[in-house]
């Protein structure tokens, strides 16, 4: 009993402990996107200290852009997903009544964490005060649907259609694990009163996410270079 505790332990991926701080701080000198990549994700920050926007705004938009990049990805691995599981060619209008349903199937089971940080945001992102002001400013329609669109172009350049079943599987982890931690982050916004602390916490958490993926995964996941290989299924 021992001895096979032990085996499952030492299969189990080790996470990957960060660098100091000073080296971070360096690297972060030293790379000129990632001052691009602070300065958008401190925007909310501004809007809530300089513009007064709304509490509920700047959660909704943390929410819906992690939610749209995620379904972004999962919209572009469907076509693929069809093509290896359809048998002879069907009709056009049924192979893409199934390829939707695929779709919305898949984003309510990964995107999961998205709608359970739901739960504890209900009194945010359901308000009406919120609803008012997306109901009733074009502006905020259009930045949405810009964000959807950027995250689709995005998803679709980025080659899931044509990569080796093992690559895709590390780009796809990859991408997928970072969004979903993202919404596990989310559940920081729950702790209402505290946006002038919780806001910019949020920015700097995100803006690591994007940064240094790498390291993220690592802390988690092991070693960031084999999300492909954890597979439970998988014997060698």
């Amino acid at each position: 009993m021992t001895k096979s505790a032990g085996k499952t332990s030492s299969s189990a991926p080790r996470p990957i402990a960060p660098p100091s701080v000073s080296k971070h701080l360096r690297e972060f000198a030293s790379r000129p996107h990632a001052w691009a990549v602070l300065a958008r994700n401190l925007i909310p920050v501004v809007g809530i200290y300089f513009f007064a926007w709304s509490a509920g705004l700047t959660v909704f938009n943390y929410w819906f852009d992690g939610l749209t990049a995620l379904a972004a990805i999962i919209a572009a691995l469907v076509p693929r997903a069809m093509r290896e599981t359809e048998g002879e060619s069907p009709m056009l209008a049924m192979s893409i009544l199934r390829g939707v349903v695929t779709w919305s199937f898949l984003v309510g089971i990964v995107g999961l964490p998205y709608w359970i940080v739901l739960i504890p945001l209900h009194d945010l992102l359901f308000s009406p005060e919120l609803r008012r002001q997306i109901e009733n400013t074009p502006a905020l329609w259009f930045t949405f649907g810009s964000l959807a669109a950027g995250h689709l172009w995005k998803a679709l350049q980025s080659g899931y259609d044509v990569l080796p079943d093992d690559q895709l599987k590390q780009r796809v982890r990859w991408d997928v694990y970072i969004l979903l931690l993202r919404a596990v982050a989310m559940f920081l916004m729950a702790a209402h009163g505290l946006n002038f602390i919780l806001v910019p916490l949020m920015a700097l958490l995100l803006s690591y996410f994007e940064i240094w993926p790498e390291r993220v995964l690592g802390a988690v996941f092991g070693d960031p270079s084999k999300l492909y290989e954890y597979d439970p299924d998988h014997k060698k």
